[in-house]
């Protein structure tokens, strides 16, 4: 009977202490226990269904509540690279825009052009716009005129035959003949792409028998005008004839600029450009009519304009004084045939 206590008693000391193995090693398995438990230290349970619910639900609330709009996305350092070029921004008034070209001259203007050459523009202002009361001149005669522009010829024969003279050896620095002054006064003197021509290959040189030559031109072409007149000079841009400084030249002789525009060719039909020296043997490619050319409205300066009003005075007393002179002495031929 004792030994059979005795081995019970050894079994039930074994399993004690397989007891004891198991218990130790499940709570260093867990987590939230430790060998020294705290009173507050409890596991976190298993969430259940409807714990699920529960928390789905006040998510749903919090969206509501706060709404669903995602919260901005952060800069990066490199998002520049990434986007896309920005379209450069158009300025409507800065784009080119095809105006109407200006035509500084009416139709029943009394018009002079001086240094024409193969009077092409001249011919232009008659066919095309209709001028009624015009006078075209060249500084060649007409034998230089017709050898240096053969299509010149038929631009004389169609001015006149419309009734409209055309006028040789007329100097533009001088403009004394007769047939110039006598007379209505003129509403527009016309003076396209003046050039003294090939007098020197030294650029200051051109420039200052150039500049001589305006001067002397708007000298001599501002008594000619009426109270309203006008003088045009049309010049290519770009240098050498920038340099010519035409409006300081205009303000030496008592004008002023009234405004200035774009010469446009193709606003006179018939018109070719024609160079000082003549046509380019062979035809040749340079067109002057394809290049930016500038026109320039001078006016008398108020001081000038009454200056050249007295002057118009004392010529119209002159020309009466004459022909009250040429009454009398009429008068005392007649007397003495008596």
């Amino acid at each position: 009977m004792q030994g059979f206590k005795c081995s019970n008693a050894g079994k039930e000391k074994k399993v004690s202490l397989l007891e004891k193995q198991r218990k130790s090693s499940s709570l260093a398995l867990c987590p939230y226990n430790t060998l020294s438990p705290q009173p507050n230290a409890h596991p976190t349970p298993n969430p259940t269904v409807d714990d699920k619910k529960v928390a789905v639900e006040m998510g749903r609330k919090r969206k509501h509540q706060h709404g669903t709009t995602p919260a901005p996305k952060r800069a990066q350092p490199n998002d520049h690279l990434h986007q896309p070029p920005k379209q450069p921004k158009t300025n409507k008034a800065a784009q080119p825009q095809h105006s109407e070209p200006t035509i500084p001259f009416d139709v029943y203007d009394r018009i002079l052009l001086v240094g024409e050459g193969d009077l092409s523009f001249s011919r232009s202002l008659v066919s095309e716009h209709g001028c009624a009361d015009v006078v075209a001149t060249t500084f060649d005669s007409a034998d230089e005129v017709r050898e240096k522009y053969p299509q010149a010829a038929e631009n004389i024969e169609y001015i006149e035959g419309e009734g409209q003279a055309v006028m040789h050896c007329v100097d533009a620095t001088k403009l004394a003949q007769k047939e110039l002054r006598k007379g209505a006064l003129w509403d527009r003197v016309i003076f396209n792409f003046p050039h003294v021509g090939g007098k020197s290959t030294h650029v200051n040189r051109q420039v200052r028998y150039n500049q001589e030559m305006l001067v002397a031109f708007f000298k001599a072409a501002a008594p000619l005008l009426t109270p309203d007149g006008t003088i045009i000079v049309t010049l290519f841009e770009g240098e050498p004839y920038t340099l010519w400084n035409i409006r300081d030249l205009a303000r030496h002789s008592d004008l002023e600029v009234q405004r200035s525009f774009k010469f446009q060719a193709d606003a006179y039909p018939g018109y070719s450009h024609a160079r000082t020296l003549g046509n380019i043997q062979g035809g040749g490619g340079w067109k002057g009519e394809d290049r930016l050319a500038r026109s320039y409205i001078f006016q008398p300066r108020a001081q000038g304009k009454e200056l050249m009003q007295q002057q118009q005075q004392a010529r119209l007393r002159q020309k009466r004084g004459e022909q009250e002179r040429k009454r009398k002495r009429a008068d005392e031929s007649s007397d003495d045939e008596d």
